[in-house]
């Protein structure tokens, strides 16, 4: 009997050892936990649901990425720029003390608006000055034009004489001619014939006599003339020194050439304003946009192309402008000091080129200035992107 367990207990030992259920193990296998991709793989297999949300995102995450990719291919934008306009320094260019100065800082001004006023007394007596060197010239002009006259006169009365002398020479002539022949004919006395020889050298005397004194009045008429020619110059320069005097009474007021705003306000009363001294800085209206786009950027840009301009200083307004033009160059190659790279070692850096933008729609109730940065997004592709053909169609 006892053999008999013996040998059932061998055999059951021996069937559970070939059985697929009973897998001997080490304790060292025992110890050592499933790995996490087994792990994640088999909680996924008992998690459907989870299993499709993240397949759901995973698709929506790819789909968001391509059509951020898609739509931001259509612009190129740039945080490197800044407001520009040409504003300038207001100065006087005649000297005085400034009596009146009817503007303050940031006031905006238009055409013609008085900025600031010089004391014009001492360049209103220059200008009268000027005024009565015109008056004694053009007086001169008459006088000389009254002896014009007169001397015509003259001349007109010594070619009377003239005339007169030559008629008599021509009949002293005919005399001493007649005369000559009625004594070489015996008709006539060699005395009568002699004198009216005589009174042909007379008579022809008389003519030269005659013909000498038209010739200088005709002098003393050019020399007239020329006075007169004078005369006329000094009129022109007179002229001319009044001209100079009623601008340098002009300048006594300070104008604004065109619509902006005073900056910096230096100008007072009382103050002496020398020629060129810095009264106020002026920033006009016309104001643009400089964006210092990479040159890698500017594969697709052209002028006239559309931008969005976001102003730091705004940021809940949107202004629309446009491409004016792309400077032919980059902005270093332009400096006061360019780069010169044909010169040591030399390490390629991405450039910048200013590109000018025009604001197309420029608000009127905030300020703009020179140095304010702004954004701008430049569409190189009219084409619409996907994600405005969805917004589109809903």
């Amino acid at each position: 009997m006892f053999e008999d367990k013996v040998l059932e207990a061998d055999h059951f030992s021996r069937n559970e050892a070939e059985s697929p259920r009973f897998v001997a193990r080490s304790p060292r296998d025992e110890a050592r936990p499933p790995s996490p991709g087994k792990q994640r793989r088999n909680s996924l297999l008992h998690r459907p649901v989870v299993s499709a949300i993240g397949a759901v995102l995973l698709t929506f995450a790819l789909s968001g990425g391509y059509v951020y990719l898609d739509y931001t291919r259509h612009f190129q934008s740039t945080d490197d720029a800044f407001i520009t306009a040409r504003q300038t320094a207001l100065a006087p260019k005649v000297s005085g003390y400034i009596t009146a100065v009817p503007v303050t800082d940031n006031e905006h001004v238009v055409t013609g608006d008085v900025l600031a006023r010089i004391d014009d007394r001492d360049y209103q007596i220059a200008l009268e000055q000027a005024d009565a060197q015109v008056a004694a010239a053009q007086a001169s002009i008459a006088n000389i034009d009254a002896q014009l006259n007169v001397q015509q006169a003259q001349i007109t009365a010594n070619q009377a004489q003239v005339d007169q002398a030559q008629a008599a020479l021509m009949f002293a002539q005919q005399e001493a001619a007649r005369y000559e022949r009625l004594q070489q004919t015996g008709y006539g006395s060699v005395q009568n014939a002699q004198q009216h020889t005589s009174q042909l050298h007379q008579q022809q005397a008389a003519v030269a006599s005659a013909q000498a004194t038209l010739k200088l009045a005709q002098r003393q008429m050019e020399a007239l003339e020329a006075q007169r020619n004078s005369a006329l110059a000094n009129l022109a320069q007179a002229k001319a020194q009044r001209d100079q005097a009623q601008l340098n009474r002009s300048y006594t007021t300070l104008t604004a050439a065109q619509p902006g705003r005073i900056v910096n306000l230096s100008a007072a009363v009382g103050q002496f304003a020398q020629p060129g001294t810095n009264l106020t800085m002026f920033v006009p209206d016309q104001i643009w946009v400089t964006g210092n786009f990479k040159e890698i950027q500017l594969d697709r840009m052209r002028p006239g192309q559309p931008v969005t301009l976001a102003i730091d200083a705004y940021p809940g307004r949107t202004i629309r402008g446009h491409i004016d033009s792309i400077q032919p160059g980059s902005g270093t190659a332009f400096s006061l000091l360019p780069a010169q790279n044909a010169t040591g070692n030399y390490v390629k850096v991405v450039q910048r080129v200013p590109v000018k933008i025009v604001i197309d729609n420029p608000p009127t109730d905030v300020a703009l200035g020179p140095g304010m940065s702004v954004v701008p997004t430049v569409r190189v592709d009219p084409k619409p992107s996907l994600l405005e053909r969805v917004r589109g169609w809903v």
